[in-house]
């Protein structure tokens, strides 16, 4: 049989993998058994659905057939009698059986998969370990994808994956079915993980930026699971928009050679319209709701970006607005560093390097606070300043394209400090006489 012929079964599995590992894992409460149970399930449907045709409701089908299997094992392992071998007695699922998953899963299928991403992200693991868990037992991605994607080897990857499950297991899994409030600090540090994978892909450039590529585009996938369980979310909603606007410019945002280019000297053609369109009414919706959060309010920031056919047209009034709200909603650092671009647009560049002196101290070790320092004291004349703060930025760039950014900088002010060639120079030695 052909990858073509069993394309579509591929499809049905991911998309049905979250709803029936969660609704395994409240089943048998245990994450190895939960896995293998579905990964078991799977197998039996690549057999047997290429000749009786997709089930009706493809997760309800390998939830039974999960639970079957893996009772069958637990039955064999204690020699009690097992159950029937015949692959149509447990695996080719009728419509009764059918409703009968529904019936049992269909009321928690919601808590589930939130449940199911919430333990992925627990508080005990390293972000690096959330992430490779969430995208192993959610998106079920293979240990040598995300490994790729990560820059290590499989072996580690795989050790690194391995001690995730073990603190997981140590630490206990919440499975009573949360209350309103606890669903909302649920749907809150899911939504963080989620945007740390994004970020993961996002913040990758040069030759690493196209192996990361698929953590944004899964991040914006688990984004939108997210937002079919919980459609009245308006935090959702944003976080979703976000991710997309963000994403959609990612064909614009690096050279051929790898370099980094910045927001301003971008080819507005490669952004991807239909993502900004779909992010646009995203964060329109959500906004409608009056109950702004972070994801919202730097959605609205993309939003106002995405709008603009030029950097000419873009409101930076507006911006710098936004990101005073957002300090209201998260204050951090980084946030007024951003902010102070904004404000370098509408009040100038001393207005901005005011704003940013006092975060000193608490980004000495942040390469964007020295990279956008020297570009305000550039644009100020004030260059052998400027060229101290883009040397500490150099030291501290996290990438190749972050380094190759600062030297440009570098390199004009190297330029703009040296005698004027030509009869420029002949004319001064002719006055000096």
């Amino acid at each position: 049989m052909s990858e073509t012929d069993t394309a579509w079964i591929e499809t049905a599995l991911t998309s049905a993998r979250p709803q029936a590992v969660g609704a395994l894992l409240r089943y048998f409460r245990d994450l190895d058994t939960a896995e293998e149970a579905f990964q078991n399930a799977c197998l039996r449907a690549l057999k047997t659905w290429p000749q009786n045709g997709p089930p009706r409701d493809p997760a309800a089908w390998l939830i039974m057939v999960g639970r079957n299997v893996a009772i069958d094992e637990v039955r064999r392992a204690r020699k009690q009698q097992p159950l029937p071998e015949d692959d149509q007695a447990i695996s080719d699922l009728g419509d009764a059986e059918g409703a009968l998953a529904e019936r049992l899963d269909g009321s928690h299928y919601r808590d589930d998969i939130l449940r199911l991403m919430f333990i992925c992200c627990h508080p005990q693991l390293p972000a690096t370990q959330q992430i490779a868990l969430a995208l192993r037992i959610v998106s079920g991605l293979t240990v040598k994808q995300i490994a790729r994607a990560f820059l290590v080897s499989d072996a580690a990857m795989e050790q690194r994956i391995t001690r995730a499950k073990a603190k997981v297991a140590e630490a206990g899994a919440p499975f009573e079915t949360p209350g309103a409030v606890e669903r909302s600090e649920r749907l809150a540090i899911v939504a963080a993980m989620i945007y740390l994978i994004f970020n993961e892909g996002y913040s990758a450039s040069g030759d690493t930026a196209e192996i990361r590529k698929p953590l944004c585009e899964e991040a914006i996938r688990l984004a939108r699971l997210l937002l079919r369980l919980f459609q009245s979310e308006p935090e959702i909603m944003g976080l979703a928009a976000l991710l997309l606007l963000q994403h959609a410019r990612s064909a614009a945002r690096f050279a051929i050679d790898g370099s980094l280019i910045l927001l301003e000297d971008q080819d507005r053609s490669l952004w991807n319209g239909t993502m900004i369109a779909e992010g646009l009414a995203l964060i329109d919706k959500a906004m409608r709701h009056r109950r702004s959060g972070p994801y919202q309010i730097q959605a609205a920031i993309a939003a106002l970006h995405a709008r603009a056919a030029t950097p000419e047209e873009t409101d930076w009034a507006q911006i710098d607005l936004l990101y005073g709200a957002l300090e209201l909603v998260q204050p951090s650092p980084v946030v007024t560093l951003n902010r102070a671009v904004a404000v370098s647009k509408v009040r100038g560049p001393q207005a901005a390097l005011d704003l940013i002196e006092p975060l000193a101290p608490k980004l000495a070790n942040y390469f964007h606070f020295f990279g956008v320092r020297g570009a305000f004291l550039m644009q100020l004349g004030r260059n052998d300043e400027a060229r101290i703060a883009f040397d500490r930025a150099i030291a501290l760039a996290n990438t190749s394209a972050e380094a190759a950014h600062i030297r440009m900088h570098i390199d004009r002010l190297i330029r703009d400090s040296q005698p004027k060639s030509g009869n420029g120079s002949a004319r001064q030695g002719a006055k000096a006489k």
